[in-house]
């Protein structure tokens, strides 16, 4: 369990930014595979994001897990909610859901990059 301190960070952090990815690394420097997926994804789409390095802080690390109940990393959230982590962010990239979350916030993102993701990873 987490202290209260790095939950009210956290919570601070997410309603501090549009988009925020908590992740392994950064985004000039991601440090695992689901990590780099997820930032390769949103700068294809052009969206800017607030990074957390989980790696700096165990706190942060085991504190975000707890704060979204989710147990992996890397979280996506978009206006202060969770949206998900590495499988959920593709799979809502690849359906065009993840331009209608943006649409829906007031997120600027580059359609055709988004449109680009798709034609480069067809569905069966």
């Amino acid at each position: 369990m987490t202290d209260t301190d790095t939950q009210t960070q956290i919570k601070q952090t997410i309603e501090g930014s549009d988009v925020v990815l908590y992740m392994k690394g950064s985004q000039l420097m991601p440090q695992c595979g689901f990590s780099n997926q997820v930032v390769n994804i949103l700068r294809i789409l052009g969206v800017q994001f607030t990074d957390v390095d989980v790696l700096s802080d165990p706190n942060v690390r085991q504190g975000i897990k707890e704060f979204s109940e989710w147990p992996t990393i890397p979280q996506l959230y978009v206006k202060g909610e969770f949206v998900g982590g590495c499988d959920i962010i593709t799979e809502m990239t690849l359906s065009g859901e993840i331009d209608q979350l943006f649409e829906k916030h007031g997120i600027t993102f580059d359609k055709a990059g988004a449109d680009k993701i798709r034609a480069e990873n067809p569905r069966s």
